[in-house]
């Protein structure tokens, strides 16, 4: 519902000290909501607790048509434009002070052809929606590894998750994307309409326009598969990471892998005696047969007598949202993060030793076995770049509000990506905080994608009107990309 402007109109808001009461937008259908609604702390809150912004105005779009009003409004008025989808990267670029949000929360549309294998996917989807209603099918696509994460953000960024090894990236079974540019005109993007703008989507995130309907490739998983986590001792961590560096070498695509350096939370499943004790975790999906995942699995649950083993038959929709308790919304969360190699002894002593440096409870390491079917794709096919690496490594520091960790966790998070200086092979550009350095964001792509990626954006949004987000500048080719906001959305 449209609440309607009377008396000031928001450019006199945005240019003036006061803020804007009521504001119209013309043919805009969704609900708008300022700092006047009983609801707008709630309405620009997203997942990471530690961004606090405050926008003049939070479009909330119900369809294409008013995510086209919204970003030709913002023009108009010269406003900065955060565009939300999930509202889950970590850099919270979803929302930001003083401008407009549209937020695309409202657009969750899933449809699916289970005898073309297709889905489409509006842009304010969060996993979760699209696993329920692919797995119906037996048929999912990769998206990520926690439910509530947003489609548009993960997607654009490349999408890693626990079936990239047999089934590539996301971006690699997306189909088209429905886009409004920075003109506010509608585009499809494929490989035949559009083809510049639709390589670019696959990996250069939010810079290119506002995706408001993603069209997907689906492959026939589950709807049982075998997955769960396999747990450790934090003292065998260096042990556990060789064995797995042997494991994994000869590992099917069917097995993705994530090893997790975390202290165990108090879930229903662990049993008590284990809660909050450092573990080293191998989670695993075998997106197979599970007689051939018991296969696979069987030296690593058999190595050193686990702590405990969870891995097992289970719905793949009910093993998404396995972790989602553990990054719950609101908690403060900084990452620091980077692409590494195969795992060398050095390299191994240099994550175990640092992994459980950490003060808070909640923090956690991450790293994610690449490889299969996510470096087979050519480098520079899509503007995902490093496929060659072996791993993806996060360092996550997550406390809950009012706990006091934040600078000692961010202080760890700094000094381990330091740490691991010589073993960086670029980083996944969804991983980027929001107080990266200069450069970071070509060192997600690498040159040729980077300054290719740069050439689309100057035909496509030649005024940088979208650069709330790890940005990458127009007719900039030659030089250093700067991040005037960071994360994906």
């Amino acid at each position: 519902m449209t609440t309607p402007m009377t008396t000031t109109t928001y450019a006199e808001a945005h240019h003036g000290s006061m803020q804007p009461t009521v504001v119209e937008i013309d043919g805009f259908r969704g609900r708008l909501i300022n700092a006047s609604h009983a609801d707008y702390d709630v309405a620009r809150a997203i997942w990471n607790g530690a961004i606090d912004r405050r926008p003049h105005l939070i479009a909330r779009c119900i369809g294409t048509a008013d995510v086209v009003a919204a970003v030709r409004f913002a023009r108009d008025h010269d406003l900065e434009i955060a565009i939300r989808g999930g509202g889950h990267g970590v850099a919270g670029t979803a929302v930001c002070d003083d401008g407009i949000v549209i937020d695309l929360s409202a657009m969750r549309g899933v449809r699916v052809d289970p005898a073309g294998r297709r889905a489409w996917v509006q842009g304010g989807a969060l996993w979760g929606d699209v696993d329920r209603e692919t797995q119906a099918h037996g048929l999912a696509t990769t998206g990520g590894i926690v439910s509530h994460t947003g489609v548009a953000g993960l997607t654009l960024g490349g999408g890693i998750g626990w079936l990239m090894r047999k089934h590539g990236l996301a971006v690699d079974n997306l189909l088209a994307a429905d886009v409004v540019t920075a003109d506010g005109e509608r585009l499809r993007a494929s490989e035949d309409e559009h083809p510049d703008l639709f390589w670019a989507l696959r990996g250069g995130g939010g810079n290119f326009g506002v995706v408001t309907s993603f069209e997907f490739r689906l492959h026939p998983v589950g709807p049982t598969v075998l997955a769960g986590p396999i747990l450790w001792d934090a003292s065998d961590a260096g042990e556990v990471l060789r064995f797995y560096r042997d494991f994994i070498r000869d590992a099917p695509d069917e097995l993705g892998t994530v090893v997790k350096f975390c202290t165990v939370p108090p879930l229903s499943v662990i049993p008590e005696e284990l809660h909050w004790r450092p573990v080293v975790m191998v989670g695993a999906c075998y997106a197979g047969p599970i007689e051939d995942g018991e296969k696979a699995l069987r030296p690593l649950r058999a190595f050193r007598t686990p702590l405990l083993d969870l891995a097992g038959p289970r719905p793949y929709v009910v093993f998404q949202s396995a972790l989602d308790s553990t990054v719950l919304h609101g908690w403060n969360y900084y990452w620091k993060a980077t692409h590494l190699p195969a795992l060398r002894d050095d390299l191994i002593d240099v994550i175990a030793g640092h992994a459980f440096s950490c003060s808070s409870p909640r923090s956690y390491v991450a790293m994610f076995h690449l490889k299969g079917a996510v470096s087979r794709v050519a480098e520079g096919a899509t503007a995902f770049g490093n496929r060659q690496a072996s791993h993806a490594i996060i360092v996550h520091a997550a406390w809950r509000p009012g706990e006091d960790f934040g600078d000692r966790e961010t202080a760890w998070t700094k000094g381990f990506l330091a740490a691991l200086g010589r073993f960086r092979e670029g980083v996944y550009v969804n991983f980027l905080g929001g107080d990266e350095d200069p450069g970071r964001v070509r060192e997600a792509y690498g040159d040729s994608v980077f300054d290719r990626l740069a050439d689309v954006k100057s035909s496509y949004d030649p005024d940088n009107v979208f650069h709330h987000n790890q940005n990458i500048r127009p007719g900039l080719s030659a030089g250093v990309s700067g991040s005037d906001g960071a994360g994906d959305t």
